[in-house]
């Protein structure tokens, strides 16, 4: 291979992230291969190897999480019988608009039910869960299961953030009270805090919902918003306390330790990596690409051998010594000893995201030293090749610590105290997120919601449940006594 060999640069410098985020994701779904919105069916999208690879490492970290938490992998079929989703009235309310339906065998035979592709599983899994659940001995009952779901999106799709496909993992669990059900409420959302923060790097603010914007059937529902690059929220894991509203509506019963039948209490999580996956690139990435994390990347670090052809024998092996001294050390690694340029592969690999680079060439050979490369910080430093399995290991820690640390600087400063429409929407276009007094989140507060959606385009997100907060003043849109502080936003 020759050094000094030419190639067209792989970059996206022509897009700015902070002032044109939408061309920016779009791009960046298109040259780091990470989705194919080519496939023909709106809001279906063929995932590439690194945007999967990337995302199966993500699901490994949160199935792992939810194992030690005592939660069990099952798995169930897609479709779903009509009359099952019917059953509990006020879910499939909530969900009949977004079903896709199948009803067709082969060349024009009808089934004699229709068939939901699961847009979530309740109606699937519980009444199973009629049957498993026998006595209190049976639980609590923890399961998940990774899996597809199918919404037909009535905004407008984006890869990974809205689609009509997207990859989940939905945790569905019984227990024999309420205050057990609030107990793992709030463990989910140490979960998501978990998995999200501490491993993806990702911050999140965390709110009950509205009761108009709740989980269709449930009592409460609790989510977490992350900051877009454009001043929008998305939403990303949200858990349900449902009560025992599906064990009415599916017989999910027990014989408790005085023999009496009793209604089960149930939860519902469901943390979609699909859409987590894309804020993820959306918060670290820059306009060189994409910025992964040390946890998650396919590859956590590249060598590149840099050479002339009489050097080729000396410079691979010594690469490939490095290869097997990484690998040994359970660091996933890739020799890109292809045929292009060194500064080809940089460009390359540094839209790809790969949090670690290794240079290696002829004088770093004689030295026994190595070039280490942080995507992060776009920084070079010289090892000894003896300390190269430590120092990466080091290094990225440093990365995902570096990572989370600028992300959360998005969040400081975000949230701003607004009391009137004007400054509320003064807040929206400058990208905060608006903290103001407000009537009711009850269902009564609806209209004043819509009211304000239709005024400042900001969504109510919910009531913080992290603080304490005493609400002062009015409603901004009917002049009430204000009983609620809530939390407004623009969102995806």
């Amino acid at each position: 291979m020759s050094g000094d060999k030419k190639e067209p640069k792989v970059t996206i410098f022509d897009i700015d992230k902070e002032n044109n985020f939408p061309d920016w994701y779009g791009e960046i779904c298109k040259v780091a291969e990470l989705a194919d919105v080519r496939y023909g069916v709106k809001g279906f999208t063929p995932f590439p190897p690194w945007s999967t690879m990337t995302m199966n490492n993500m699901f490994d970290i949160l199935e792992e999480v939810l194992q030690r938490k005592d939660h069990l992998p099952m798995l169930f079929p897609t479709v779903i019988p009509e009359s099952n989703l019917t059953k509990e009235a006020k879910h499939v309310e909530g969900f009949v608009p977004q079903v896709f339906w199948i009803q067709d065998i082969g060349d024009g035979e009808k089934l004699e039910e229709r068939l939901a592709l699961r847009p979530t599983s309740e109606t699937a899994i519980y009444p199973m869960y009629s049957l498993w659940v026998r006595s209190w001995r049976d639980l609590p009952m923890k399961r998940y299961q990774r899996c597809s779901v199918f919404r037909s999106e009535i905004k407008s799709t984006r890869p990974f953030l809205r689609g009509r496909e997207f990859l989940w993992i939905e945790s569905h669990n019984v227990f024999a009270t309420h205050d057990e059900v609030k107990a793992q409420v709030q463990e989910d959302l140490e979960t998501t805090k978990e998995v999200v923060t501490d491993n993806f790097g990702i911050p999140v603010m965390v709110f009950r919902r509205t009761q108009w914007d709740k989980f269709p059937g449930g009592l409460n529902t609790y989510a977490a918003d992350t900051l877009m690059p454009d001043g929008k929220v998305l939403q990303l894991p949200s858990t349900h306390d449902l009560g025992d509203n599906f064990a009415k509506a599916f017989d999910i019963k027990y014989l408790n330790e005085n023999n009496e039948t009793a209604y089960a209490w149930q939860t519902c999580y469901g943390p979609a990596i699909s859409r987590i996956f894309g804020a993820l690139i959306s918060v670290h990435g820059d306009n060189k690409g994409l910025r992964l994390p040390f946890k998650v990347s396919p590859y956590q670090v590249v060598i590149i051998p840099i050479y002339r052809e009489k050097d080729a024998p000396v410079v691979l092996q010594y690469c490939q010594d490095i290869l097997k001294t990484l690998r040994k050390a359970g660091i996933r690694v890739y020799l890109d000893n292809r045929d292009d340029s060194p500064g080809w592969k940089y460009n390359f690999w540094e839209m790809k995201g790969v949090p670690i680079r290794v240079e290696v060439g002829p004088r770093d050979i004689k030295a026994k030293k190595v070039v280490l490369f942080r995507r992060d910080t776009m920084k070079r430093i010289t090892i000894d090749l003896k300390d190269l399995k430590k120092t990466v290991l080091s290094l990225g820690k440093e990365i995902d610590g570096n990572l989370r640390m600028n992300a959360e600087s998005k969040f400081v400063g975000l949230v701003v105290d607004a009391d009137s429409f004007g400054s509320i929407e003064d807040a929206l276009e400058k990208g905060k997120i608006a903290r103001t007094p407000f009537c009711t989140t009850q269902m009564e507060g609806l209209s004043c919601a819509e009211e304000l959606k239709d005024r400042t385009g900001g969504e109510i997100r919910g009531t913080r449940i992290d603080v304490d907060e005493t609400p002062e003043g009015v409603c901004v849109v009917c002049g009430k006594v204000a009983t609620e502080v809530v939390y407004i936003a623009r969102s995806y």
